[in-house]
């Protein structure tokens, strides 16, 4: 899948660009960056290998994941330890990954609302 693809670009970005932040925040906010982008890669395998309800659910937790993700990029762009153009960079993948999710979950949705040919 290109979700899956593209989440991989993001973490292999993303995960050595954040060992570049302040040491003093490295178990912190550091941590929460790159758990939050691991946490949506995880769920993101786990929708795929599941159906219907639970399906749904993990596409759930990863959007919930994925807006987790925005918010500490925002936060680490203001505290400039990503320049302008790390950011719009990572902002965009974020987004065309989102726009996937998006397309995912609507997908499923649909299929939920469609009833069964018999």
């Amino acid at each position: 899948m290109i979700i899956q693809s593209r989440t991989f670009d993001l973490l292999a970005w993303l995960i050595p660009a954040s060992n570049k932040f302040p040491k003093i925040y490295r178990f912190t906010v550091t941590q929460r960056i790159t758990l939050a982008a691991l946490m949506f890669q995880e769920n993101l395998v786990s929708a795929q290998t599941s159906q219907g309800r639970e399906r749904r659910k993990q596409l759930s937790l990863c959007d919930a994941n994925l807006g987790q993700l925005r918010v500490y990029l925002r936060l680490a762009h203001h505290w400039q330890w990503l320049n302008d153009g790390q950011y719009q960079h990572v902002s965009l993948m974020v987004a065309e990954i989102g726009r996937l999710l998006g397309g995912w979950i609507k997908n499923s949705e649909s299929k939920r609302s469609t009833p069964a040919l018999r």
